[in-house]
């Protein structure tokens, strides 16, 4: 195993939920894991970021959050907004070093990004961008609410175009109320050119921190 990039249809879809998840799954295998989210919006002044917290206390290999997450934003805004509010420029080359430092200590890094698929960080490169700087094999988290599909479909055609390696999806509810569910799930299980690596249920509140996980099916590492 090299490492996994978790991605999503959207900000605000569990993928640090699923994230968690595809740690512990790994875990229970015997394996070293390290996570990452390379920029983070979004936190209380003085204190990390609650996903970078949760992915830490998820991992079983201790790193310094400066690798961890090299790039920190307060405001919960599109990275390359609160990057130039900040005076910083995000660089794909930083990122890969600290990815480098975490890959060394162990068997394998599950990487977290940040809003959707294409959210940009800079003026030029996006999460796309570096899913394929960091060679990492993609876990999808579609949200299941009303406008899915689209979204699902959307991202799908990107991530096959940039010919990085898809491995699965995984369904996170984040409406207790959407309609026809099952009916959704389904379309996306014939729709999505990979496996369905799993469905998480509703949880109104949750401590990613300290929650245990719903399990996942691992991919093909």
């Amino acid at each position: 195993m090299k490492g996994l990039f978790v991605t999503g249809t959207d900000t605000g879809v569990g993928k640090t939920r699923v994230a968690v998840a595809l740690i512990h799954a790994l875990r229970a295998q015997g394996r070293r894991v390290a996570a990452m989210k390379p920029v983070a919006a979004g936190h209380a002044p003085g204190e990390p970021n609650e996903d970078v917290v949760a992915l830490m206390h998820a991992a079983n290999v201790a790193a310094d959050i400066r690798d961890v997450n090299p790039y920190a934003f307060a405001p919960a805004i599109a990275p390359h907004i609160a990057a130039a509010q900040a005076g910083v420029r995000v660089d794909l080359k930083v990122i890969a070093a600290a990815y480098a430092r975490l890959a060394a200590q162990a068997d394998g890094v599950v990487v977290e990004g940040a809003g959707g698929w294409r959210v940009p960080l800079n003026e030029h490169d996006d999460m796309a961008d570096l899913a394929q700087a960091l060679d990492l094999s993609v876990v999808l988290v579609v949200g299941l609410r009303l406008g899915c599909l689209s979204h699902a479909m959307l991202t799908a055609e990107s991530i096959v175009r940039r010919g990085v390696r898809w491995v699965g999806w995984v369904g996170n509810a984040i409406d207790p109320d959407m309609a026809c569910p099952a009916e959704n799930i389904e379309t996306l299980r014939i729709r999505l050119p990979v496996p369905c690596l799993g469905i998480h249920s509703y949880q109104p509140v949750e401590d990613l921190a300290t929650h245990i996980p719903e399990s996942l099916a691992l991919p093909d590492l």
